[in-house]
């Protein structure tokens, strides 16, 4: 396998050093994010009752799921809702298993409802329509998963993974984290799960604008509104202060806010989200596997959420290559960028070509150090599978 590892030092200009970088988070109660989560917390739900009860996690890819849009009518110290939002269950999943029935529909609504109660506050999952139209797998790729030997790649697919985080990515990750932390909401119960933060960085300064709903019930009155969004950005920057000697940071929050124009000119809520009122989401138009969107990067529109945990060589190489660039950086101490590509068919553990580029330059011996390391990461690739499954991995 070593001659499909190749390590050499790239051109590129390294992304802190760019006069333009863009970094994007979408955060918990963002639609697309609810799509994500629903998905992946349905899969594992899926594999684990697939362990349980047949010894392996059974053939599945329930990432075609789209959260539907409803209606609400926010009102100063509360409103309400006119119409629930929608969630539509699709892709396949293995069902019976030598005659005996597997309640997927039940499976799939009760892990969702699970993650909504963990997530969302002010949403009732009871309040939910769900839509369930997941199917069963296609034949070849069920036949493949029944092989005793060892699964291979579903499909010819890429991963890409770099580390480290850029100060720029580390801020909007921070903040979006921080908004949604339990200890903010605590101290700010008004704030809602919807949460998005769009960093815009021109050489040393840093424009962060900043999406978050609040909750109507918790705003009594306009004025209320405004002293409540002046808090959360003066809390806010407070926090960003350990960043300050690194970059001049502006901070932004709901920027069509106006005050003229009374309720209309506030982003309030019922349920904290804004799926309520006729945003939708779908899976994979969110973050990807490291919680962000960063078009300086390399990225891949490979949507990592709800796809099987198995042998989706998609879903496994871009998680094990954010893992692996990460490792390499903290081991190595040097920044990469890794990009790997999987053949159908092919074991995990096998593919066509894993390159790892660098600004910096790398000397023999520490080249084979890595070569040996990757090698080492390979054979035990199948790892992931757990880590997934056992939640201790995020893909969102």
């Amino acid at each position: 396998m070593a001659k499909n590892i190749m390590i050499y030092k790239t051109k590129k200009t390294p992304v802190s050093e760019q006069k333009v970088e863009i970094v994007e988070r979408k955060g918990t109660g963002h639609p697309d994010y609810i799509a994500d989560s629903i998905a992946e917390n349905f899969s594992v739900s899926l594999s684990n009752h697939y362990i349980e009860n047949f010894g392996r996690v059974l053939h599945h890819n329930v990432d075609k799921l789209e959260v539907i849009g409803g209606k609400t009518e926010p009102a100063f110290g509360g409103g309400k809702i006119i119409k629930p939002i929608s969630v539509l269950f699709s892709g396949r999943a293995t069902d019976v298993v030598n005659g005996q029935m597997i309640k997927v529909k039940d499976i799939a609504i009760e892990s969702a409802k699970e993650w909504i109660k963990r997530n969302i506050r002010h949403m009732d999952p009871d309040s939910i329509k769900w839509i369930f139209e997941t199917g069963t797998g296609s034949a070849n790729l069920t036949e493949a998963f029944s092989r005793r030997s060892r699964i291979g790649s579903n499909d010819t697919s890429f991963g890409v993974g770099y580390a480290p985080l850029s100060d720029t990515e580390k801020i909007v990750l921070e903040t979006e984290r921080f908004l949604n932390s339990d200890g903010f909401k605590a101290e700010n119960a008004f704030s809602g799960e919807d949460v998005k933060v769009m960093g815009v960085r021109r050489n040393k300064r840093l424009e962060l604008t900043i999406a978050m709903a609040f909750i109507d019930k918790l705003i009594p009155s306009l004025a209320d509104y405004f002293e409540k969004k002046d808090r959360v950005v003066s809390i806010l920057k407070n926090r960003l202060e350990q960043y300050t000697d690194i970059l001049d940071i502006e901070i932004r929050l709901n920027c069509m806010d106006d005050k003229k124009a009374g309720i209309n000119g506030c982003y309030l809520t019922v349920t904290g989200t804004s799926a309520e009122n006729g945003d939708d989401g779908a899976v994979g138009r969110g973050n990807r596997a490291n919680g962000l969107i960063t078009p300086n990067r390399v990225m891949s529109l490979e949507a990592v959420a709800g796809k099987n945990p198995v042998n989706h060589v998609g879903k496994i190489y871009n998680l094990f290559a954010m893992k692996l660039a990460n490792e390499i950086n903290d081991g190595f101490g040097i920044p990469v960028e890794v990009k790997m590509v999987g053949r159908i068919g092919t074991p995990l553990s096998e593919p066509i070509i894993l390159s790892i580029e660098s600004q910096k330059k790398i000397e023999t011996e520490t080249r084979k150090k890595i070569i040996s390391f990757v090698q080492e990461r390979l054979s035990k690739i199948e790892d992931i599978t757990s880590d997934i499954i056992k939640r201790r991995i995020s893909v969102c």
